[in-house]
């Protein structure tokens, strides 16, 4: 009995004619046997939860830099967050939920050390520039598997690289995951940032909160139940207009209340002056690097300045303050 082949009719019988089907896949770059178990969007989802890029999210920022205090988000409790409502989204609306979660489950795989901040310090001293979806795709297509990547499913590989706000992604899978992922990351960081006392519920603005709910939790549940409202038996993934105002107004005043805010940007100028220091010492010592990135180098898959990136990028928060002390920090001496 082949599970597999039975998934895929189930597929076939159950979807929505505008979702996308596993055995309609266009494919890896490199062609594999197919599994007899695991339809191919099954296959990526596993193999970018085993990953190692995907295991250093748990000590990688989202917002706040070294926060004290054991209950605000990372970069992997947020992709697990995104992955939860896109799920939700998905399976409502009989989309193909594995391909959903996949995309979800890898779209801030090339997320650098301390959010957001940490990107636009290598966007400004590398040279080739620097963005988190673009390196996510170039984790799972190059770094991961000792450079030779997770060979995932192009469809998968088009969701990661089309999350961000002016992406446009090819399935209505991947359109979800952006969706679910601005619905994650503004609702869990107002919870984060009310925990670390910034402002309370009742600061946000009416005119936004009227509209979109006076919790994180009915944010979440009005969000989550109008964009299936509004894209059930369509070939879109949309939100009513007064909805998706209303999320990209409270988005804007995140941006000035809180991703601006001197509270989780205490520590930004310092966070980017390690990395930029961490930068400019591999550049003039490339054999430092540890041998997966000389190696390519060596293969000409990377020149010495998109290696240091890789490495830097990889980095989780305290991997680049060990690496910063052993190399900057001076020990004490001891006499032998």
């Amino acid at each position: 009995m082949n599970i597999r082949e039975s998934i895929e009719q189930w597929e076939e019988a159950y979807l929505s004619p505008y979702a996308a089907f596993s055995k309609n896949t266009k494919g890896r770059e490199r062609e594999e046997v197919p599994c007899d178990i695991r339809t191919a969007y099954q296959r990526d989802r596993d193999r970018i939860i085993h990953c190692k890029a995907f295991r250093r999210l748990k000590h990688k920022t989202q917002v706040f830099l070294a926060p004290e205090g054991d209950h605000y988000r990372t970069r992997l409790t947020h992709t697990l967050e995104v992955s939860q409502i896109a799920r939700t989204i998905a399976k409502s609306l009989r989309m193909n939920e594995d391909l959903t979660e996949a995309i979800a489950l890898g779209h801030d795989l090339g997320h650098t050390p301390f959010g957001h901040s940490g990107e636009a310090i290598l966007n400004e001293i590398c040279s080739q520039g620097f963005a988190h979806y673009r390196q996510s795709v170039r984790v799972v297509e190059i770094l991961e598997k000792n450079g030779m990547g997770l060979n995932l499913t192009w469809e998968v590989r088009d969701g990661i690289l089309n999350h961000r706000t002016s992406g446009h992604p090819s399935t209505l899978e991947g359109a979800i995951v952006r969706l679910s992922d601005k619905i994650a990351y503004i609702n869990h960081d107002i919870d984060d940032a009310i925990r670390a006392k910034m402002f309370v519920e009742e600061d946000l603005p009416g005119c936004y909160t009227d509209i979109l709910g006076h919790s994180v939790r009915e944010r979440l549940n009005n969000l989550i139940h109008d964009i299936i409202n509004n894209s059930y038996g369509k070939n879109e993934i949309i939100m009513s207009s007064d909805m998706e105002a209303a999320m990209q107004g409270l988005r804007t005043w995140m941006f000035q209340h809180v991703y601006k805010n001197e509270i989780p940007k205490a520590e930004e100028g310092k966070a980017q002056k390690m990395i930029a220091m961490l930068f400019e010492y591999y550049m003039d010592h490339p054999d430092k690097l540890p041998q997966e990135y000389r190696y390519l180098m060596e293969k000409g898959t990377a020149d010495k300045e998109r290696a240091v990136c890789d490495y830097i990028a990889g980095m989780s928060d305290s991997y680049a303050i060990d690496r910063f002390e052993e190399l900057f920090v001076p020990k004490a001496w001891k006499a032998i």
